[in-house]
């Protein structure tokens, strides 16, 4: 293939790049004017691109080659789903932290890489925040999964969501817009999904992995003010967002206090130090007092282990409930019918559409009813919890243990003669003060 290129004065000829029979590409640069006065001979086809007849030959022809890759697109596609539908799981990335692949391109755990993937999930369990957990990371020169030092909440974002660490996949997260272009974007419900369970060996426990969901979820909003006024998940002190105020409902803020040059840390209503519309004059309060009112309702929980031990044991029997399990097994069941009946409706949008939106409908569900699984789980867990600790404590706690904190107070209600001790197990004790 050659071009000849012409003018008033002179005439001249040059080789060029082959475009490799690519006339879909040659037909966009000659409408872009890329080839202003040069004529392309294609040699296979016998094309002059100036001739009268070449501009009609390279259309139709442009035509047929973008109809065959559609096809082709089409089939692709179509197998792809097809294989997600029998439960075959590919996953579309290089290096994928905690699993490589084998011979059989089938995901297997990676020991090394696991141990940081459970690390992850502890440490946020434990209340640290991604940003925290990405610097801890750094800090051990630990690599992400792209090998590189630096970690970013996103990835820690994207571990903690990720249900392939619980051994299970959902297919097809993204889809092709363009069969051209090949451009990809979120699959929002526009064509179909599909979850496949156990289809590899698991890193994190399936509760573990549903407690951190309710986590993620719980973060976005720790507390409603009275006036509406959300408040985000801090992980900076221990009693962050677990104080609270018994007048105006609002929490409090940690201040670094200077008195007459007595300096002091405090705890004060977030509505005595910043505009949130509530009028109110509730008491400052040493966090050194805070301290020792956490050790003093522990400590009453001890001295009355037996009432607290029976009142936690009826409150387990209460939380019980298999009706759910159920309910779970009859989704199962009808997600299952629904894949099958997707398959042979494909070429109809109206009942595809349908089929679709039930899925849909089922998968949150579902969802909806492990979280509640999840939750039951993690309130026993909690209550049993608190039980071995009252069984193994013989005696009475000497100072303040912020680890201890971390693990059984919920919530702190300060009032203007007591406080109230909200623990995890849902046990509640009033200290004076």
């Amino acid at each position: 293939m050659f071009t000849q290129q012409t003018g008033a004065n002179y005439k001249c000829t040059q080789g060029v790049h082959s475009t490799n029979g690519n006339k879909a590409d040659l037909r966009e640069d000659l409408h872009n004017h890329r080839f202003v006065g040069i004529t392309v001979y294609f040699e296979k086809e016998n094309i002059w691109t100036l001739d009268s007849k070449g501009e009609l030959l390279i259309t139709i022809m442009s035509s047929l080659a973008q109809e065959e890759s559609r096809i082709i697109s089409e089939n692709v596609t179509w197998g792809q789903r097809k294989r997600f539908s029998d439960g075959k799981v590919t996953v579309p990335f290089g290096h994928f932290l905690g699993y490589t692949k084998d011979e059989n391109k089938r995901l297997v755990v990676v020991p090394e890489e696991a141990e940081i993937v459970k690390r992850i999930y502890r440490e946020y369990l434990e209340g640290a925040s991604m940003l925290k957990i990405a610097r801890g990371l750094e800090a051990d020169a630990i690599l992400n999964g792209a090998g590189n030092e630096r970690w970013h909440t996103s990835n820690i974002n994207n571990i903690l969501r990720n249900e392939k660490y619980i051994g299970d996949a959902l297919l097809q997260k993204t889809y092709t817009v363009d069969f051209l272009t090949k451009k990809r974007v979120k699959n929002n419900g526009i064509v179909p999904q599909y979850y496949v369970e156990n289809s590899h060996e698991a890193i994190i426990p399936r509760e573990v992995f549903m407690q951190v969901q309710e986590e993620l979820v719980r973060r976005r909003v720790v507390h409603t003010s009275p006036n509406g006024k959300t408040r985000t998940f801090s992980s900076n002190h221990c009693f962050a967002q677990i104080v609270i105020c018994g007048k105006c409902g609002e929490v409090f803020r940690r201040v670094h206090w200077n008195n007459r040059g007595k300096k002091s840390v405090v705890w004060r209503c977030v509505s005595r130090l910043e505009n949130t519309g509530l009028f109110c004059d509730a008491r400052t309060v040493l966090e050194s007092t805070i301290e020792q009112v956490l050790v003093t309702a522990i400590n009453q929980t001890l001295c009355d282990k037996d009432s607290f031990l029976t009142t936690l044991r009826d409150n387990i029997a209460t939380v019980i409930n298999r009706e759910s399990d159920k309910a779970l097994a009859d989704i199962d069941k009808r997600l299952e019918e629904l894949q099958t009946e997707l398959l042979k409706l494909a070429t109809s949008n109206a009942d595809y559409e349908k089929v679709g939106d039930e899925i849909h409908c089922l998968r949150n569900q579902k969802q909806k009813l492990q979280l509640e699984n999840a939750n039951r789980d993690e309130l026993k867990k909690r209550m049993a919890d608190m039980s071995t600790f009252l069984k193994k404590q013989s005696t009475a706690l000497a100072k303040y243990d912020e680890q201890l904190i971390r693990r059984l107070i919920e919530k702190v209600t300060i009032y203007e003669d007591k406080f109230t001790v909200e623990f995890k197990s849902s046990l509640t004790v009033d200290v004076e003060g």
